[in-house]
């Protein structure tokens, strides 16, 4: 971690000292395997191996004992990204597929699961978006119907993160239909061996990521593995993203904090008409607004966990889709120009630019996309 995180008011002293610590591992341990190609799920698995090793998954893993620390876990995340895209999602799959668990799920439900995602035993999934419900999460289709001491669920997951290498998922699925027509929506844990679970497609994104769609075929699951009462899924999946939104946040400033260090060292050492294109204004220009814009964003991400940390009962909704917002499309814009700086070695296929190029993307699209962040912020606004 760079050290201008000293000068951000937003830390404790143990903040910082994490942030250096988890600096370091990702440099000794990650950066050394985040240019591999080939299998994405065994790279994964040994990301998230690492990551337990070293426990640091406990930092995306509430508990009773240790509720999140969102400062700890948007830390976490920037250090990552700088690295490794696919290290910060084994990281944050963790925490996503158990948030609900943490907060609703029965004591025996709930310790067995965080005990082994905490420790790299057992790999998470939150399933949620279907083929025809991404924003609008309201109008899922998959279905839970009681059955004495059962479930019963049926329907289909799509662009589920995990898909094919998770053991448990965090599924929420319609239960019945509220007085206004829309849908009453509970959660539930699914273990991937249970009959009836089935891996439909696995999908090749333009980054590498475990990604596919799962099938619900009258799969049964025990009513004591509901999350929550009866229609508290919908409260429970808005309260998981907004908590980790302002995370995204933080990797996408990973990813643009590298794409800036890459700039700047080939600006220096580049050399046209004599002298290193660092020297030329229309590049230093770049980089004044690539700093600035770099800088806003981490406000908005530590702003945002600083005050989810301090008040954990209070909204942080419009803090949380602000700080997601200005930072994943700063960060496109600081890598898009990190690109253009190195001009045609920028496009090579390996270089680190390019592939900092293809991980931000999804990062404008996944647990909310830009353009219903701003719908957040105008709805809050207008609240107010």
């Amino acid at each position: 971690m760079d050290t201008h995180i000293d000068s951000l008011p937003f830390f404790t002293d143990e903040h910082r000292r994490l942030a250096t610590s988890v600096a370091q591992f990702a440099a000794r341990e990650i950066e050394p395997r985040a240019a591999e190609e080939g299998d994405t799920d065994a790279q994964f698995r040994v990301m998230l191996s690492l990551l337990a090793q070293a426990d640091l998954l406990r930092f995306a893993v509430a508990s009773d004992q240790a509720p999140l620390d969102v400062r700890a876990l948007c830390l976490m995340r920037e250090a990552l990204a700088y690295s490794s895209s696919l290290a910060d999602l084994a990281f944050a799959m963790q925490g996503l597929g158990t948030y609900a668990i943490n907060r609703a799920a029965p004591e025996h439900v709930r310790d067995f699961w965080l005990a082994r995602a905490a420790s790299g035993r057992s790999i998470a999934a939150f399933a949620l978006t279907e083929p025809e419900a991404g924003s609008d999460i309201a109008s899922i289709r998959t279905t839970a119907r009681r059955d004495g001491d059962w479930y019963v669920i049926d329907g289909r997951k799509r662009f589920i993160s995990n898909a094919g290498i998770a053991d448990f998922y965090t599924v929420f699925a319609r239960t019945g239909t509220r007085a206004d027509g829309r849908a009453e929506i509970s959660a539930f844990v699914v273990g991937a061996r249970m009959q009836g679970f089935v891996v439909r497609e696995r999908m090749r994104l333009i980054s590498p990521h475990p990604i596919g769609e799962i099938e619900f075929d009258n799969l049964r699951v025990p009513a004591e593995d509901r999350i929550g009462a009866e229609g508290e899924g919908f409260a429970l999946a808005m309260e998981t993203l907004d908590t980790f939104r302002a995370s995204v946040g933080a990797a996408g400033c990973g990813m643009a904090r590298r794409a800036l260090d890459e700039a700047l060292h080939y600006a220096t050492h580049r050399v046209q008409f004599g002298a290193p294109i660092a020297s030329q204004q229309l590049i230093q220009e770049k980089f004044a607004v690539m700093a600035t814009d770099l800088d806003a964003a981490r406000l908005l991400v530590y702003r945002a966990a600083y005050q989810k940390d301090i008040a954990p009962d209070t909204s942080v909704t419009r803090a949380a889709s602000e700080a997601k917002l200005f930072a994943t499309e700063a960060a496109w814009r600081i890598i898009d120009e990190a690109v253009q700086i190195h001009g045609g070695a920028g496009l090579v296929h390996g270089s680190v630019v390019e592939r900092l190029y293809r991980d931000i993307r999804a990062l404008r699209i996944y647990e909310g996309t830009s353009e219903i962040q701003k719908l957040i912020i105008a709805k809050e606004v207008l609240k107010e």
